[in-house]
């Protein structure tokens, strides 16, 4: 975003656990032996420099694939997955809109304010455009891990820990029904930016004091006529601010789509931590889905907890429009990550892995180690640090369904063609 006001975008919001809420390790497969799996993946070398611009991210030879070890590869860009079509499209569209951003003022700006040593916008754009082919023309995931082994060089994240461990969450796009008027049914808004919000002094009123305890006091205050949809349960609108974006069937049987506009000087508070606090749920353990489903049994305790979030995001309908990241381009379902923008490089290509959430057949949930090339597109008010990427998974329930339950840790890449010399 151009102004300092957006720079928390489409993920300032993550999930409600967001580096708040510590899982138990998932019970990873046996995909080969623990140094495939493991060892090869983590930083070569122990960091000892105080200099977090130079050593956020530390050149590297590529991975070289065990035997056997299909965690390694990116097989889905070539091999259907849980009867989906193979998604190298989806890839190559999330390289053309990176391509596309490296071209802007903005991203000329990005760069000449990047600190990282040997990370430049051309170098970074010719690194897309070489993987771009290279993408084209393997015929195997094997085929273009060789490719990579080959001409690229990898800039491994130092991670939370110095040693290369990254906390993975996901964000997607909610699907709800929404008003464009209010009635008896729908009554909880979302609003426009306030024109006048650059003039309101700081401290910025706080989430309560803008539309009341019970949600519902918006009339008499800094959000009159600013309502944009209306919602039947208060924590949608909640979600949405959380999500940064959403997808609306309105009930006069149109589709829209709304995206993040601003927000107020507050910093994000989890009400899944608060629930932990107040030793509601445990804190181990919990997951997105255990917190809707608290709520959903006690509706009223929205009242107590939504408040104590002082932070309060603001939208514009976008018409259908895909939802954006922060560097102004259209996000891909698990082609686009959102990283802290101070310290990565915007635009760039990169390879996560780590263990996400897949639907099996029979609609269950599994946990499973996967590598997947990436665009770096967006940033997040939680997303602070080397050690946190957020996975955008998409629109809609099974995408929300997955991000509540994707806390990992794994290890972030960025690829960047080999110097010469």
């Amino acid at each position: 975003m151009k102004k300092t006001l957006a720079i928390i975008t489409l993920s300032i919001p993550v999930v409600l656990l967001i580096l708040l809420v510590r899982i138990q390790g998932f019970g990873q497969r046996e995909l080969s032996p623990p140094e495939c799996q493991v060892k090869k993946w983590d930083l070569p070398v122990l960091l000892k420099s105080k200099n977090k611009a130079s050593t956020v991210l530390i050149e590297r030879s590529p991975v070289v694939c065990c035997q056997d070890d299909i965690s390694c590869l990116d097989q889905v860009l070539f091999i259907s997955e849980n009867a989906q079509l193979p998604d190298k499209k989806i890839l190559l569209q999330a390289i053309d809109r990176s391509l596309g951003y490296l071209q802007t003022s903005n991203a000329d700006v990005a760069y000449k304010n990047y600190q990282v040593p040997g990370i430049t916008r051309d170098r970074v754009n010719k690194s897309l455009q070489r993987f771009r082919q290279l993408l084209l023309k393997s015929k195997s995931a094997t085929q273009l891990h060789a490719a990579i082994e080959r001409e690229f060089v990898l800039y491994q994240s130092i991670g939370k820990d110095n040693k290369g461990s990254v906390l993975f969450t996901a964000y997607y796009e909610p699907l709800y029904t929404a008003s464009r008027v209010p009635t008896p049914e729908y009554r909880y808004p979302i609003y426009k930016l306030p024109g006048d919000i650059q003039s309101w002094s700081k401290p910025h009123p706080t989430r309560a004091e803008l539309e009341g305890v019970d949600g519902l006091q918006f009339r008499v205050g800094k959000l009159r006529s600013l309502e944009l949809f209306w919602f039947r349960d208060r924590l949608e609108p909640y979600m949405i601010q959380i999500q940064g974006s959403a997808k609306l069937h309105l009930t006069d049987g149109t589709q829209t789509t709304v995206g993040y506009a601003g927000n107020t000087a507050y910093n994000y508070k989890s009400i899944g931590r608060e629930l932990a606090n107040d030793r509601i749920l445990p804190l181990e353990g919990m997951t997105m889905p255990i917190i809707l489903d608290y709520f959903q049994k006690q509706p009223q305790a929205l009242n107590i907890y939504i408040p104590r979030d002082p932070s309060f995001v603001f939208f514009q309908e976008n018409y259908g429009a895909a939802a954006q990241g922060s560097i102004q381009v259209a996000l891909s379902p698990e082609r686009s990550i959102a990283t802290d923008k101070s310290l990565m490089p915007p635009g760039a290509l990169a390879l996560i892995r780590a263990p996400f959430p897949f639907v099996k057949p029979n609609g269950e949930m599994e946990h499973r180690i996967v590598s997947r090339y990436v665009l770096d597109q967006d940033t997040g008010g939680a997303i602070k640090g080397a050690g946190r990427v957020d996975y955008f998974l998409g629109t809609g329930k099974v995408a929300g369904d997955r991000a509540g339950v994707t806390v990992s840790n794994g290890q972030l890449y960025y690829l960047l063609l080999k110097s010469k010399k």
